[in-house]
């Protein structure tokens, strides 16, 4: 019994990523090719070298639509320190969200997003959900639910100042 213990103790040591080799590393966000609502497709990747906000939303998501306003005044103050912000809309056709992008000014890429890429990302079960993506492309944050805006502000300056 002892033996069976200390084995799962050492299991969820070497998981915790606090184990000899150093600090568990962040993961590479999955990579995809999607439509954009107005545009060509997008390739998350083309990205790299920038902090990336990938946001996941919907036109009918209440908390999704107060946080968009947030989105747009980022992407307008860290847009030359880097920052992209990329909205993956889960509608189930671009029809409602080209007029919605429009009304709410969004000033950043917007894609539709599938089944398999919500599955990719943990599966995307309640909107809105955020991924922060540091300039390497690895996932260092990620926000399930509404998020204040002064939340996404700090960490962002965060991931910018580091190169």
């Amino acid at each position: 019994m002892l033996v069976l213990v200390l084995g799962l103790l050492w299991g969820r040591h070497m998981r915790s990523g606090t184990h000899a080799s150093g600090p568990k590393q962040h993961p590479v966000a999955p990579d995809f090719t999607l439509p954009q609502v107005n545009g060509p497709s997008l390739t998350l990747s083309s990205y790299r070298g920038q902090v990336v906000l990938l946001d996941f939303w919907a036109t009918w998501c209440v908390p999704c639509r107060e946080e968009i306003p947030h989105f747009v005044e980022l992407q307008d103050k860290y847009r030359a320190q880097g920052l992209q912000i990329i909205g993956v809309s889960m509608d189930d056709s671009a029809d409602p969200v080209r007029p919605f992008a429009q009304q709410f000014h969004m000033n950043y890429p917007v894609v539709m997003g599938n089944a398999k890429i919500g599955e990719q990302y943990g599966g995307v079960l309640g909107l809105p959900i955020a991924f922060l993506l540091d300039r390497d492309g690895r996932i260092t944050k990620k926000h399930i639910g509404a998020t204040p805006g002064d939340v996404f502000d700090k960490e962002i300056a965060t991931l910018l100042l580091k190169q």
